[in-house]
Order: structure tokens, then C-alpha cells, then sequence
């Protein structure tokens, strides 16, 4: 009987899988002739597909295949982009994203809280906790946004890079104000910063190592053993990067980004595959971060509670609404103006303002504080859905119109 249940689940699951590729390739077909990004898509067809509405994929939050999938689907989209980056151009912008991935959290969680009290009457430090839950930009989305958008390359790679590198940070100060909020604790800056450099460090060193050892493996000269099976060992290594990282208690997408980046810059440390091997590397890894996008977006469309969004919604829009227009623009020129290094231009910060996207990272951060009946929880849990949802079905929509209309897109 167990046998049973077991291959009729196995059947579930392969036929749910099944499900989402062909959605998933249908929805990259009719995003490629709107012509916007495909997690726009994706994340309406998940709606479609949810509970909600049809009930055809139900894949629980807190089951084990959803985590599977956020988890190593996040963090290969993260390397996707890490590879995307260019040290020599995050040498130029380097203090900006120091900056934005720090202060910045501090800042937008900060506006968002006083909207949050405001508007939705929250007790202060819940109010704070969800400022901090939906504080941090998201990589699995702004990543595939920028991959489809050709932008100004050191506006691309600055957002790119902030959204990688402030995980920790959002991470960090949501669970130091959840203690707060669930009296385990007192808010210390000195601590949170403490913990802050080592998730940091300790990822981008393990990201670091890793990543090096990976090129060397793969293209040095002599000791390239592993080249034919560069695409099993990007899979390795990413899963490597990231549960080494969270053994440590570090940034497992830091890690993950950071190796990115060296295998990214092969070049740069000596390194360098042949066009072909490389022309593969590159359409395996193109390939499986576009099926990772797929069930992410897929997923986290499927699971938006439409009755908890109801219950919010009007005072929840409000506060997403100073969110995006006012504490994202607050936090750019704040945290981007005193860079006298990077020189932004009016235009680019403008343009960094509009592309602040809400996803996987938040949504599972809320859906962390539901499961642990935190204070005020279902309406942190509301407002990040409406913040997924606005971020995502506007700002990403509208990322190419917005560069065209500020002369930042490059053929």
C-alpha cells in the first residue's frame, strides 16, 4: 500500500513538473512577443495554475520540493549573474553596491516601517519587521530581468551585484527585529554589523575559493581535468558554494554569486577555455537558469493568497506605494550620490530607483515568519504578496520603456 501511495505521488510530482515546463515554455513565447520579461508571465501563469483560481499545480510553501526548488532555483540564477559580471567594472562601482547592500536595507526598511505604521496601524517594531522582510532587492528577479534588457552595462551590474550582496543584510536584520518583536531579545547595532562582515566575508571567501578552484579545474592549461564535465561541475559547485556557506552560518547566495564571478572572469586569473567547450558552458548554463526561472515564478505565483491580499489590500498598495516611490529613491540617492568614484549621472540613479523588484527572497522571509507565528505575521505575509506582485508586474514590465525613455539601453 505504502508502494503505492508512493509511485501515485512520484506520478503527481512528474506530472506537476510536467505541467510547469509547458507552461513555462509558453509563457516565455508569448513574453518574447509582447517583448517584457518572462517572470512577468510566469509569475501570472503560476496565479492561474494556483489554488486560487484553477487548482491544477498546489505545491505547499513549507513542502520540501518548494524549498528544493527556491533554494538551488535562486541560487543558480544567482551564479547565472555573478557570470554576468565584469571586475573590472565592479572595481568603478564597488562602493556604491557596498553601500546599497547595507545602508541602503537600513534605509528603505526604515521608510517602509513608518508607511507600515501608518497605514496599516501596526505596533512600531512589527511595522520595522515587515520594513526589513521586503527591504532587500531580489536576484532571481532582477537577474533574468537584465539578461533580457540590455542596459548600460555598470547600471546592470550595479543593481545586479545589490541584489546579490544585500540578502544577508535583509536576512540579518529581519531575524535581529524579529527577536525584538518576540521579546528574545534587544536590538544591537554593534552585533548585527559583527554578523553582517562574517555571513560576508565567510561567503565571499568560500564563493571565492571555490570558484577558483572550479576555473582551474576547467580550463588551466595542464591541470584541466574536469573540462569535459564543465556544466556537472557549475551543478557541484553551486550546491558546494551554497551549503558550505550555510554550514558556516555565512551567506550560501553570496557564495554563490562570488563563484559566479571567478568562473565569470576566467580570464582575468589566468584562465581560458576554448570556444567551444565555452560556447557549451554557456548555453548549459542559459538553459538551466531559464528552468529554474520557470518553476520559481511558476511556484510563487501559484501560491499568492488571493483572501490574505484582500484583507490588506488598499492600506497594503499604500505602503508598497511609498515603498517603491519613495523609500527606493530616498535609498538610491542617498547611498549612489557621494560616490564621486562611480560619477552617476542623474539618469542612472533615476533609473536605479525603478528597478527595486520584490521576490523569492522576501516571500520565503515572510513565509519563514508565518511558521513561526511572529507578531503580526499574516500582514507582513499580505504586504510582501502585494509587493511581488506591484514590483514585479510594473516595475519589470516597464524596465525597458524606462531606459529607453532615460537613453540607458545599448544594442
Amino acid at each position: 500500500m505504502e508502494s503505492s501511495a508512493s509511485l501515485e505521488l512520484a506520478k503527481h510530482t512528474l506530472l506537476t513538473i510536467g505541467i510547469v515546463l509547458a507552461v513555462g515554455t509558453f509563457s516565455g513565447l508569448i513574453a518574447r512577443l509582447v517583448r517584457i520579461p518572462d517572470v512577468v508571465v510566469l509569475l501570472l501563469a503560476g496565479m492561474l495554475l494556483g489554488p486560487g483560481v484553477t487548482g491544477i499545480v498546489n505545491i505547499r510553501p513549507d513542502s520540501a520540493i518548494n524549498q528544493l526548488v527556491m533554494i538551488f532555483g535562486s541560487s543558480y540564477i544567482l551564479f547565472d549573474g555573478g557570470a554576468s559580471i565584469r571586475l573590472k567594472v565592479l572595481k568603478e562601482v564597488w562602493i556604491t553596491v557596498v553601500v546599497l547592500a547595507t545602508a541602503g536595507v537600513l534605509v528603505t526598511a526604515a521608510i517602509t516601517g513608518v508607511a507600515a505604521w501608518y497605514f496599516l496601524g501596526l505596533a512600531p517594531v512589527t511595522a520595522l519587521l515587515l520594513g526589513t522582510v521586503i527591504a532587500s532587492t531580489d536576484p532571481a528577479t532582477l537577474v533574468p530581468v537584465f539578461k533580457q534588457v540590455r542596459i548600460r552595462e555598470r547600471v546592470a551590474q550595479t543593481v545586479m551585484s545589490e541584489s546579490a550582496f544585500n540578502d544577508a543584510m535583509g536576512a540579518i536584520l529581519t531575524f535581529t527585529v524579529l527577536g525584538v518583536a518576540m521579546g528574545a531579545g534587544q536590538f544591537s547595532a554593534g552585533d548585527a554589523l559583527i554578523d553582517l562582515l562574517k555571513q560576508s566575508l565567510l561567503g565571499i571567501v568560500i564563493g571565492g575559493v571555490l570558484g577558483y578552484l572550479a576555473a582551474f579545474l576547467i580550463s588551466h592549461e595542464r591541470f584541466n581535468f574536469l573540462a569535459e564535465f564543465a556544466p556537472v561541475v557549475t551543478l557541484m559547485a553551486v550546491i558546494g558554494a551554497y551549503m558550505g556557506a550555510d554550514g558556516m552560518h555565512a551567506s550560501g547566495f553570496m557564495a554563490v554569486f562570488v563563484f559566479g564571478i571567478m568562473l565569470g572572469n576566467q580570464e582575468s586569473l589566468g584562465f581560458r577555455l576554448s570556444k567551444t567547450e565555452g560556447a557549451e558552458l554557456d548555453d548549459y548554463v542559459m538553459t538551466t537558469a531559464l528552468i529554474m526561472r520557470m518553476f520559481i515564478f511558476i511556484l510563487l505565483g501559484t501560491q499568492v493568497d488571493f483572501g490574505l491580499i484582500n484583507q490588506y489590500l488598499l492600506s497594503g498598495v499604500a505602503v508598497v506605494v511609498v515603498f517603491m516611490l519613495v523609500a527606493r529613491p530616498v535609498t538610491v540617492f542617498l547611498c549612489a550620490l557621494p560616490d564621486r568614484r562611480a560619477r552617476w549621472s542623474f539618469k542612472e540613479m533615476l533609473f536605479m530607483c525603478w528597478t527595486r523588484e520584490t521576490g523569492v527572497i522576501p516571500g520565503a522571509l515572510a513565509g519563514m515568519l508565518v511558521g513561526m507565528k511572529a507578531p503580526g505575521a499574516q500582514v507582513i505575509a499580505s504586504v510582501t504578496f502585494i509587493a511581488i506582485l506591484m514590483t514585479i508586474l510594473i516595475q519589470a514590465t516597464t524596465t525597458k520603456w524606462v531606459a529607453k525613455k532615460l537613453g540607458l539601453l545599448v544594442k
